[in-house]
């Protein structure tokens, strides 16, 4: 946050990090089908940067494996996120930042859906509505001052 403006959640609750993937010959081996799944999708996500803490969505239990879904035969990827709090301004752009890393990511077959999880936000039928919109996704990575901030998000921290 920039100097002087007051963050919405001074001390949210820090959560500790799950360990890494443990990769195994199969999975190293291009020359068998490896199908995504929810894991993988996991830690596509988990190092993505809170836009307010120095801190990963991962640390701040905003995103959890438990609430990734994958359906490779059907290309399907659903993601649930948590925001720290009921009224976080924050929550669209965490979501688009969770949506672009997967647009980036993922082959085009798959369609994804980034939503907040139900109950955990005041206007999460709002940020619902606008992260399923592709025009309205596609508008706001035109905007350089947005798409800043989101690339913000999703560059790796240097420790």
């Amino acid at each position: 946050m920039s100097g002087g403006t007051r963050l919405e959640n001074a001390n949210p609750l820090i959560f500790q990090r799950s360990g890494e993937r443990l990769f195994t010959a199969t999975d190293e081996d291009e020359d068998v089908a490896d199908p995504i799944d929810d894991r993988e999708i996991f830690d596509l996500i988990r190092s993505i940067n809170d836009p307010e803490h120095p801190l990963s969505l991962e640390e701040l239990n905003v995103v959890e494996q438990m609430r990734v879904n994958v359906n490779d035969e059907d290309s399907t990827v659903s993601v649930e996120f948590t925001p720290t709090i009921p009224h976080c301004s924050m929550a669209t752009l965490i979501g688009l930042s969770i949506k672009v890393k997967l647009l980036r990511s993922l082959p085009d077959r798959f369609k994804i859906d980034v939503h907040i999880t139900p109950g955990t936000h005041a206007s999460e039928d709002a940020v619902n509505k606008q992260l399923a919109d592709k025009e309205r996704v596609a508008a706001a990575l035109e905007n350089s001052q947005l798409l800043e901030v989101v690339n913000q998000c999703l560059s790796t921290r240097t420790m």
